[in-house]
């Protein structure tokens, strides 16, 4: 038996003895992935079968959040991957891939959402079933987690990543890799993980897709290089590069970022695969005059597959012959992505049992996960004693246009759930008060709606963004509520009934007029499949809400890029959110609407006792910060413990806050407790002007609370080691 079809021998050998008996027309047929599907079945079985395809994308455009998709059912993919096994000379099966970015039949909230839980245990949960569901139809690879950085709200992506910190972001970072890939990837039910966009996507000046960026290296290593560190370090399998350019640029072109910094520095060791058609985009960004050299200058840079466009398969053998390629760099490649392959187990198990779907679908224990994590990610924002809801003896009219919604609920990145089984918020509120009368009416009539929200004694209006408003290409210019929800709100007022706003929408949206009018305000993003039933729970009180914002909110569009870990300016103000503007504006506050880390509770919890286990550390030492919680409220609840840091006077300017620990405490009324947090080099560090990750010497602020306004401060030295 070969050595590369030996499952006993390591994965190292099988890669190196498969790698020798490869020609070099098959090793660049590994480096191009091809999309799949009905429409181009045949000709994608040619190239299979002549070792030219290494992977293929379940996909057929390069939206895949917002155009409707054509199937890709098991049958077709086991006979692709027949043709790969048995009818390719070496029989090196290919890798499926898959945008399954927040659920697949069943759909789990929005990852910005989730980032809104603060619980990555249970994103990790969360994660492992999406996982489960796609590898059941022949998903072998996912492209997420997106760890995309982002301050800008009218940026359409910001609903697939985990909002504006980075220490938040890495945490869910690692989360996510654990839950899709596990710590064997060859297990059952487990597929490989892509952490996008590297790097610094998130960042498109005006919050217009795919547009340019200008960061620093500075900025760009100690905010938006932190998730995609920690996923490194979490075991992820790849890493897709983004489709833009930073200070002239693309990053496909890249081979500082991609290279030096990725593969070199974070000590990646698997492959790199480009967006859709990026490679040969770079003809658009004007940095190749020509396909061939397009793929020269990408590959050269550190992209070892290519995504949708064929300048790698077309182009390679001839750059190697011309030397512009080594063939050490081509097999590097290779070798990446076999590696990847054995490890899935794909050699061993390429085949996926037809039958398998239906015993892994929506089952119970997906949807209790996707009806927690909707719980614990919805933030209350407002409340004038109107929640929770009473169950038994009053009128409710639950009305506007995302009462009756289901695909909506979705948001634009679950391409594979069963929209029939999301519930609504109508149908929830049902369910879970069955003794209460709902009063309801059509989502597309306003003036019905108020005529009905006359019979009520209370009015529940749920507001919101379609599915498409959101995701890729689907930015804005305005983050006001779509036209005619401000305004029906308005006109409920005039009613003289408690009015309480539900909001699912993918972004932080403007909702101040909304704030004002309503008398309670939950901020239930777009929830997934459970839905309906997680915002009942909460507005009945069956759960306290718990949720906490991953983004600031804003009081205007004018407003950004208004974010909490900003930098000191030359000038500073007392005011820690005129400070961040600088002053305020002549016609608007320089403070968010919400901040972030902030949601309330059904119940109140007091900070207070903030001390330190010593006032002074030397560099290389932990330091530990404890602070007493108390819950002053009438209902046990849980709070997310938050601890922030302020690195006083540095080498280069450092943010006024940064939060460096999070922790979830369940509290009975009256309970307290001692919650500490360590704080050690990787907390403490930052990337100075070298571009290295040090600590240095210094005075230090840290502050423990219920969000970044928190007050309750103590300060600690670091000193030198000598």
């Amino acid at each position: 038996m070969e050595t590369y079809k030996n499952p006993q021998s390591s994965v190292s050998e099988r890669v190196e003895d498969l790698l020798l008996r490869m020609t070099i027309e098959e090793k660049i047929g590994q480096l191009s992935q091809v999309p799949a599907g009905t429409e181009n079945t045949e000709e994608v079985g040619c190239l299979i079968k002549a070792g030219r395809v290494g992977s293929r994308i379940l996909a057929f455009t390069a939206h895949a959040g917002s155009e409707k998709q054509l199937i890709v059912d098991i049958t077709e993919s086991n006979e692709a991957q027949r043709i790969a096994v048995e009818e390719s000379r070496l029989g090196i099966p290919v890798i499926n891939g898959k945008d399954v970015i927040h659920g697949y039949r069943t759909s789990f909230p929005i990852p910005l959402a989730q980032a809104a839980s603060f619980d990555p245990q249970l994103v990790e949960e969360a994660a492992s079933f999406m996982a489960l569901e796609a590898s059941a139809e022949a998903v072998h690879w996912t492209f997420a987690p997106m760890l995309d950085i982002s301050r800008d709200p009218r940026w359409g992506r910001i609903i697939e990543g985990f909002g504006e910190d980075p220490y938040l972001c890495s945490a869910m970072a690692s989360a996510s890799v654990r839950g899709i890939q596990g710590e064997d990837m060859s297990k059952d039910g487990k597929i490989a993980a892509c952490a996008k966009h590297y790097i610094g996507y998130g960042a498109a000046e005006g919050g217009r897709d795919y547009n340019s960026v200008e960061i620093s290296d500075n900025t760009l290593r100690n905010i938006y290089l932190p998730p995609f560190k920690a996923a490194v370090e979490a075991g992820v399998s790849t890493i897709m590069s983004a489709f833009h350019e930073n200070g002239g640029e693309p990053v496909t072109a890249s081979k500082y970022l991609l290279t030096d910094v990725l593969k070199g520095e974070l000590g990646f060791n698997g492959f790199v695969i480009s967006d859709w058609d990026s490679v040969k985009q770079l003809l658009h960004q004007s940095v190749a005059a020509n396909e061939a050299e397009a793929a020269e200058i990408a590959f050269n840079a550190g992209v070892d597959m290519e995504m949708a466009s064929s300048c790698y398969e077309k182009h390679i053998k001839e750059l190697i012959k011309a030397g512009k390629i080594d063939i050490e760099r081509v097999e590097d490649a290779v070798r990446r992505i076999l590696t990847i392959k054995f490890k899935l187990g794909l050699f061993e198990k390429p085949y996926t049992d037809i039958n398998l779907a239906k015993d892994v679908m929506l089952k119970p224990e997906h949807l209790e996960c996707a009806k927690r994590l909707a719980s614990r990610s919805m933030v209350l924002l407002k409340n004038n004693n109107v929640l929770p809801l009473s169950s038994c003896g009053i009128k409710i009219a639950v009305i506007g246009p995302m009462a009756k919604e289901r695909k909506a609920m979705n948001g634009s990145w679950c391409l594979d759930s069963n929209i029939d089984r999301v519930v609504t918020v109508e149908e929830g509120m049902r369910t879970i008060a069955s003794e209460v009368e709902i009063i309801t009416s059509s989502g597309a009539l306003t003036d019905n709606m108020i005529y009905e929200a006359r019979k009520a004694d209370i009015i529940v209006a749920v507001l919101g963004e379609s599915d498409i408003r959101n995701g890729e290409g689907n930015c804005i210019a305005d983050i006001l509520l779509p036209p005619g929800q401000t305004e029906m709100i308005e006109l409920l007022k005039h009613l003289g009934k408690p009015i309480v706003s539900v909001i699912c929408s993918g972004r932080p949206l403007n909702i101040e007029r909304v704030c004002q009018l309503s008398d309670a305000v939950l901020y239930a993003w777009h929830p997934g499949t459970q839905g309906g039933l997680a915002v009942a729970d909460i507005l009945f009180g069956h759960v306290n809400p718990s949720g906490k914002l991953p983004v600031t909110f804003l009081n205007s569009i004018g407003q950004v890029p208004l974010y909490y870990n900003h930098k000191s300016n030359g000038r500073p103000i007392d005011d820690y959110y005129n400070c961040l503007s600088g002053w305020n504006y002549q016609d608007s506050t320089g403070k968010p609407l919400f901040p972030f880390g902030y949601g309330l509770s059904y119940t109140t919890f007091k900070y207070d006792s903030i001390t330190l286990n010593k006032e002074v550390i030397k560099v290389g030492d932990c330091i530990e910060v404890s602070a007493n919680v108390t819950n002053t409220g009438s209902l046990a609840g849980e709070e997310v413990v938050q601890c922030y840091i302020r690195d006083k006077v540095a080498s280069c300017s450092r943010p006024v806050k940064e939060l460096k620990g999070f922790k979830r405490v369940f509290l009975k009324p009256g309970d307290s407790e001692r919650v500490s947090f360590a704080l050690g080099m990787e907390e403490l560090s930052f990337y100075g002007r070298d571009g290295s990750f040090q600590l240095e010497p210094g005075k230090f602020t840290v502050w423990i609370g219920g969000d970044c306004m928190s007050e309750l401060k103590v300060e600690f030295e670091v000193s030198k080691s000598n």
